[in-house]
């Protein structure tokens, strides 16, 4: 990453950590020094990381795969479902639903009552019930679409997860390290660096900071996802052609 986009960084107070009386030892590798009693982040190693963050991610979302984006603290919760929707990636900022990867079946299933409900409405069988039934239904899906609406397209567990704030999503970290999916994560001085694979050590507080971050990581699934649509479109020409070849060929022995 270049000097400008550390600027860029610095710009959107992403140096900012917290307090040092709140801090995790294991961040002292990316703290640059204290100031007024709170850490600064040394941001030409969060410039690095946020580099090899972004080139690990890109080659997950090239291989088809999807990030889940989680993100349920105040400040971060409408930054992240925006860009997460610009990707077309899902996300998570309710309440994190428990076993929603160690459990993803039955996560899906309600996924699919949700999906069920809708087709209801669609064919006219929703019109058949009573108004009590109708009210049950709607409120069913109302709260089915509250949480869970934002993964609705997800039918197989994410490439990886990416969190901001792995002290407050702490079921989500636990979860996908059960089950080896890889952890990249906005990492702050009173958090441990050892429970993610991806580290991006930055303040995980400010919504400047976290739309900064967030804006250079979706930038790169952009890329990743138009780069995928290329190379599908040549594989559909290539495979085509050969078809015509193939076809003839046939016609010429025939």
């Amino acid at each position: 990453m270049a000097n400008t986009d550390v600027k860029e960084l610095l710009d959107a107070g992403v140096h900012f950590g917290h307090l040092t009386r709140k801090w995790n030892p294991n961040m002292a590798p990316y703290i640059y020094m204290e100031r007024n009693g709170i850490h600064i982040i040394n941001l030409y190693k969060t410039a690095a990381k946020l580099e090899e963050s972004v080139n690990a991610i890109k080659k997950i979302v090239l291989s088809g795969r999807k990030i889940l984006f989680v993100a349920t603290k105040k400040q971060a919760k409408d930054i992240v479902a925006q860009k997460a929707e610009s990707v077309n990636m899902p996300y998570i900022t309710e309440r994190w639903p428990g076993g929603m990867l160690t459990n993803f079946v039955t996560i899906r299933k309600a996924v699919k009552k949700m999906n069920a409900i809708d087709r209801m409405k669609t064919d006219g069988t929703f019109e058949t019930l009573s108004k009590k039934e109708k009210l049950q239904v709607d409120r069913q899906r109302t709260k089915l679409e509250k949480n869970l609406g934002s993964i609705s397209d997800m039918t197989r567990l994410p490439g990886a997860i990416f969190v901001v704030d792995t002290l407050n999503e702490k079921i989500s970290v636990q979860e996908a390290q059960k089950l080896n999916i890889p952890i990249f994560a906005m990492v702050d001085t009173n958090s441990d660096p050892n429970e993610v694979d991806f580290i991006i050590p930055s303040n995980d507080d400010a919504s400047k900071s976290i739309e900064k971050i967030l804006d250079i990581v979706c930038s790169a699934i952009k890329e990743s996802l138009e780069e995928r649509k290329k190379e599908k479109e040549i594989d559909e020409k290539k495979k085509l052609e050969e078809a015509e070849a193939k076809a003839n060929s046939e016609d010429t022995d025939a």
